[in-house]
């Protein structure tokens, strides 16, 4: 599909990649991932033709299509949100307006015995078949569908694109990529605008789509769901590790201690020679062993290592007054601009609860946290408890940040104690590692304002923690600190996200937005999703359905009833072939036996030539050692099937 050759890409002194090839294969699902500034938006960029390397190639047969959808892209202002899905068909509709025209000739014409109309003839048939082939007759059922699993409500198609903010209109132009059906989709951070339950249709989508798949995310729970290769930016090198993304984060830790190991090696056999050459430079019996060494200390090719993240870094909030019992009561609250968004809310948030805010974009989940925070006008009753004090983040929280201070010393002012002592690595964690710290606010993106806030108020004393969508603009490692320090939080913590991952064992409870109500649901968040699957189930699932399936299980039990009379040769033919079976199944775990062994030993032959300093760059080891792994893990888990399996034929045959 696409092919990458020796990649070379140079925006600075140093290269952003180099050497880097790999292919995207037919049906692929890769996971691109490294740290923020690795270069993966840049490779997406590479890969669709916007930007082009240094050096080498990527190579796109003529027939390969690509879609490719941004972090940041023009949107049109002057369609609806159905016109605008529809010119994802745009040369299915330049057919029909040619089948048209061509109709309306063969009616206009007289002259059937010519060879103009019979070519005519031959010309709509051949068009009007294509269009068939295309899918062309059902487009507009296919627009629907996928806008309305993106979201949309089927009353928001005729209304124009403007009315909408930029998270739903980059729901269109995902909508359109999807609709296209390219061979190579691109997606650079597809979920940030998209609620649990759209994320969990774009997850279904491209499982059972035929395109291959490249895509940029910082949602761990939606890569692992989607794709089966993981390819890592790395010191401006590509690894691919043909595993899901949780395997890759095991495989890598391993080749990072693998790493180190020869690191650690290299050091001390540079720090020898040095000795050495130090030792003897001056002594004239040794000159020719002086000149060996700084020739042998010219070749060493430097190993290189990725700096030391900080996911690690643990934080915890500082000490806060005790609040009351229940931190916050809604008794009746409603909220109505030109339609209800919410009626009859009633819940009661108890002290040290950690609660979610769940429920599609536009329901009302930022508008009660407003309600909360006292920034809107409400009806009914809204008690916030005593003793109370708020943490609260939201986007616009970024913007009330001092621009004419720095990084650190934005974060300086708020830490307390020995907190101090750990700014640096409190910045690093949030990406404002090195350098960074030292930029004004001013200067800084949306997304870095966003992370700065939010390190902000993990320093503020407060004993209720209220979160907008803290997790748009930070990374796995940063939202793994994140989600560490609200677990350790002694306080009570409103989290408003669509992110599963983050989600998942820090909640307790979920409140569900939707239809102008808030429902509440005890559990985390995986149970809530089950619960919903069930309920979908249970609507679907009619009386005469429940009846077929009992009428069926009736018949199958009939079919299996065995007469009396052939008892006999029925038991003796069955232990015969249970004799068959049980040497089979005693064959198949000697066989994973033995190829369990080879694999393990190849690993520690692996393992020996990757800890010499010569051969821990070489990526062909480290491929191979990655797929060793993964054949290991995988005949591992076939060994244990066959033994279970073999168990139970030995109970059975006693």
């Amino acid at each position: 599909m696409i092919s990458v050759e020796n990649l070379k890409v140079e925006f600075g002194v140093k290269p952003l990649f180099s050497d880097v090839s790999f292919v995207v294969n037919d049906r692929d699902r890769i996971a691109l991932v490294g740290k923020n500034g690795a270069g993966k938006s840049t490779m997406l960029k590479m890969l669709c033709g916007l930007e082009h390397p240094t050096a080498g190639q990527v190579s796109v047969p003529t027939d390969t299509t690509i879609g490719y959808l941004p972090q940041v892209m023009v949107l049109q202002d002057n369609t609806t949100v159905r016109e605008e899905a529809q010119k994802a068909f745009a040369d299915i509709q330049k057919i029909a307006a040619r089948i048209e025209r061509m109709e309306k000739q063969l009616n206009e014409r007289t002259d059937y015995e010519s060879e103009e109309y019979m070519a005519l003839v031959e010309k709509f048939s051949s068009e009007h078949e294509r269009y068939q082939m295309l899918g062309a007759e059902g487009y507009e059922a296919e627009i629907e569908r996928t806008l309305m699993g993106l979201g949309f409500e089927r009353s928001d198609l005729d209304r124009p694109t403007r009315e909408f903010s930029g998270g739903w209109r980059m729901r269109i132009e995902l909508a359109k990529i999807l609709l296209r059906r390219p061979d190579v989709l691109l997606l650079d951070e597809p979920t940030n605008h998209l609620d649990i339950n759209s994320i969990q249709w774009l997850e279904q989508f491209l499982t059972q789509s035929s395109s291959a798949v490249v895509l940029v995310s910082h949602d761990r729970a939606f890569i692992n769901n989607v794709t089966n290769r993981t390819l890592e930016i790395s010191c401006g090198k590509v690894v691919d590790y043909r595993v899901k993304y949780n395997e890759y984060v095991t495989l890598r830790k391993e080749r990072r201690e693998q790493q180190m190991r020869a690191y650690e090696n290299q050091q001390k056999e540079i720090s020898e020679m040095k000795a050495f050459i130090e030792r003897f430079r001056y002594q004239a019996t040794k000159a020719v062993q002086v000149q060996q060494k700084v020739k042998q200390l010219e070749k060493i090719v430097p190993i290189e290592i990725d700096e030391v993240d900080n996911s690690a870094l643990h934080l915890k909030f500082p000490p806060c007054l005790r609040s009351g019992d229940y931190p916050v009561i809604c008794e009746d609250v409603k909220k109505a601009y030109d339609h209800v968004v919410f009626d009859h809310v009633n819940l009661t948030i108890k002290r040290g609860e950690k609660v979610a805010f769940v429920g599609k974009n536009g329901e009302g989940k930022s508008t009660l946290v407003k309600c909360i925070m006292g920034e809107i006008p409400f009806e009914g009753n809204l008690k916030v408890g005593h003793n109370v004090q708020i943490g609260y983040f939201a986007q616009n929280q970024a913007q009330l940040l001092d621009e004419s201070l720095t990084v650190f010393q934005t974060i300086d002012y708020v830490a307390k104690g020995e907190v101090r002592l750990k700014i640096n690595d409190i910045l690093g964690a949030f990406m404002f590692g090195g350098e960074a710290g030292d930029k004004r606010v001013k200067v800084l993106s949306g997304g870095e304002r966003s992370r700065l806030a939010m390190i902000r108020l993990l320093l503020e004393p407060v004993n209720l923690l209220i979160l907008d969508e803290p997790t748009n603009h930070l990374d796995m490692a940063s939202k793994d600190v994140l989600k560490e320090a609200i677990k350790a939080f002694d306080g009570t913590a409103i989290v408003v996200s669509h992110d599963r991952e983050f989600l998942d064992g820090l909640v307790d409870k979920v409140y569900e937005f939707g239809g102008g109500k808030v429902r509440e649901h005890l559990g985390g968040i995986y149970d809530f999703l089950r619960s919903k699957d069930l309920q979908t189930e249970a609507k679907g699932d009619t009386i005469d359905a429940y009846f077929e399936k009992g009428k069926k299980t009736k018949e199958t039990a009939k079919t299996t009833e065995i007469p009396s009379t052939t008892v006999k040769s029925v038991s003796y033919a069955a232990h015969k072939e249970l004799q068959k079976q049980l040497k089979k199944a005693e064959r198949a775990v000697e066989d994973s036996e033995k190829k369990i062994s080879k694999f393990e030993q190849r690993l520690k032959e692996l393992d020996t030539l990757l800890c010499d300093p010569k051969n821990a760059a070489d990526m062909t080891l480290v491929t191979e050692y990655t797929d060793i792994k993964k054949g290991l893990d995988e005949e591992v888990e076939r060994w244990e099937r066959l033994s279970e399996e073999l168990e139970q034929l030995q109970a059975n045959q006693s």
